[in-house]
């Protein structure tokens, strides 16, 4: 699957069996009859949202009106709806620019660092060495929607983002990347310090300067 579905996409025949089939699983026939096309038409649509995962036959079968053989109903996939428009970023900045107003900028920044230690919780990984600690706690944000790495250069450590999860509010709220910075001090156990590019397109990144310590014990177990 690529990225997230537009307007133009949703205009096209394939974006209007989509929309059907996000109302409701339907046959062939049905869609057929729905989109104006033939049944052969319809199929070679339905080939390429299966090819990229946004479509699946359902498992159930329907009779058709005019009887005969029962036809298979196609559904969207369980993944397909990360794809649709979603209000989650209109919402978090009208949030935060709410609580900026209310509480403050301080009180605000104070509250998504307790929301990044409690996203930390149950997922600690502070079994091993300090670099692997940082290399599990970037698993973690990955799969909360970052894009980073794990560097080390002249003896400090760095998580290098290629993306920012939330682009869309950060420009306008640097306290979101304190979060994050809370999240990975969290998560592996030693103080890390964001230096987050919040510029047009806004990248993470946390450093930590490795004591000589920890530095030494890593190299020990890498060898």
């Amino acid at each position: 699957m690529g990225t997230r579905l537009d307007r133009k996409f949703f205009e096209s025949t394939r974006g209007q069996i989509v929309t059907l089939l996000r109302r409701a699983g339907l046959t062939v026939d049905e869609l057929a009859q729905q989109v104006s096309l033939t049944n052969n038409g319809v199929r070679a649509h339905l080939a390429t949202l299966e090819r990229d995962e946004i479509v699946r036959q359902s498992g159930a079968a329907r009779r058709e009106s005019g009887g005969g053989k029962p036809a298979y109903v196609y559904e969207l996939t369980p993944k397909a709806e990360d794809l649709f428009p979603k209000a989650y970023e209109p919402t978090l900045r009208r949030l935060l620019d709410v609580l900026a107003e209310r509480i403050g900028q301080e009180e605000s920044e104070a509250l998504l660092r307790a929301v990044g230690r409690s996203l930390a919780e149950g997922k600690a990984v502070r079994a091993g060495g300090l670099r692997a600690r940082l290399e599990a706690a970037v698993g973690v944000f990955n799969d909360l929607g970052g894009l980073a790495e794990l560097e080390e250069r002249d003896g400090a450590f760095v998580i290098r983002g290629y993306s920012c999860p939330l682009a869309a509010v950060t420009p306008d709220h640097p306290e979101v990347c304190r979060m994050a910075e809370t999240l990975i001090s969290e998560l592996v156990d030693t103080p890390v310090h964001e230096h987050c590019d919040r510029g047009v397109r806004p990248r993470c990144c946390f450093k930590l300067r490795t004591p000589l310590a920890s530095k030494t014990s890593d190299r020990t177990e890498r060898a």
